[in-house]
């Protein structure tokens, strides 16, 4: 295969994905994004406000919402899984080579 057929698609899809990054950040999205982050966060300093005034027992996990996202999933999990056990393997086989070539220096 040529270079130019593998480059030329490459660098197309590249722009393309620059071209749609550039609009959505002139359109505003990202900062709409985070506006409703901190709407959200108005909205509930607003109910423990309330709750304070009403009497209600407060803890600070019913305000918070989860901060921490979790990505994990099957796929992610054996991907991690096999990276562990090739890791494992790879450490193996660079002690035992540097033992060998340990084993070779003592005895010169």
């Amino acid at each position: 295969m040529k270079p130019e057929k593998i480059f030329k698609p490459i660098l197309s899809i590249l722009f393309i994905i620059f071209i749609s990054l550039y609009i959505s950040q002139s359109a505003g999205y990202y900062e709409y994004e985070q506006y409703k982050k901190v709407a959200l966060t108005k909205e509930q300093i607003k109910e423990f406000e309330r709750d304070i005034k009403e009497g209600k027992k407060v803890d600070i996990k019913d305000y918070v919402g989860q901060t921490k996202k979790e990505y994990g999933n099957k796929v992610s999990n054996v991907g991690l899984k096999l990276s562990e056990t090739i890791e494992e393997y790879v450490q193996k086989i660079i002690n035992s080579s540097f033992e060998a070539i340990s084993d070779v220096v003592k005895e010169k």
